[in-house]
């Protein structure tokens, strides 16, 4: 046999055989359809409120949201539309600061420090919800 005819007879001995036809990706996995996507879905936002919690309690990642010790607002009062008087105490002293949207400029220092005032205890959310339900039926 001479190497052209080679090719030849390979066509002709797979002609003959039957042709067993394989679907293209009958072996590939199917999707994971809807129930898989929700699981995915929770898996994520799970991760990304753990992480939210663990940086909360990580010390040194207050990112310049945690109250500082040496550092507090007494009281704020807003005296225009860009105009706010702060009392701030630094270091057991008390300062009014007049801020600005120019700058911040330190007013007075008090002689006598502010009282704190305590915050209005806020409302009960659930006795809110069920009183704003019952109107509203």
């Amino acid at each position: 046999m001479s190497f052209m005819s080679m090719p030849l007879v390979a066509l002709a001995t797979s002609a003959a055989a039957p042709a067993s036809v394989q679907k293209i990706g009958q072996h590939a996995p199917t999707t994971p359809g809807i129930g898989g996507a929700l699981v995915g879905l929770i898996l994520v936002l799970g991760l990304i409120l753990g992480l939210a919690w663990l940086l909360k309690r990580m010390p040194g990642s207050g990112l310049g949201l945690r109250q500082s010790d040496q550092l507090r607002v007494v009281t704020s009062l807003s005296v225009g539309s860009k105009e706010r008087l702060l009392v701030v105490e630094v270091g057991g002293q008390q300062l009014l600061l007049g801020v600005t949207a120019g700058g911040i400029h330190n007013l007075h220092a008090l002689p006598h420090p502010l009282a704190p005032v305590a915050a209005p205890p806020l409302p009960n959310f659930a006795e809110l919800l069920a009183k704003r339900l019952r109107k509203e039926s």
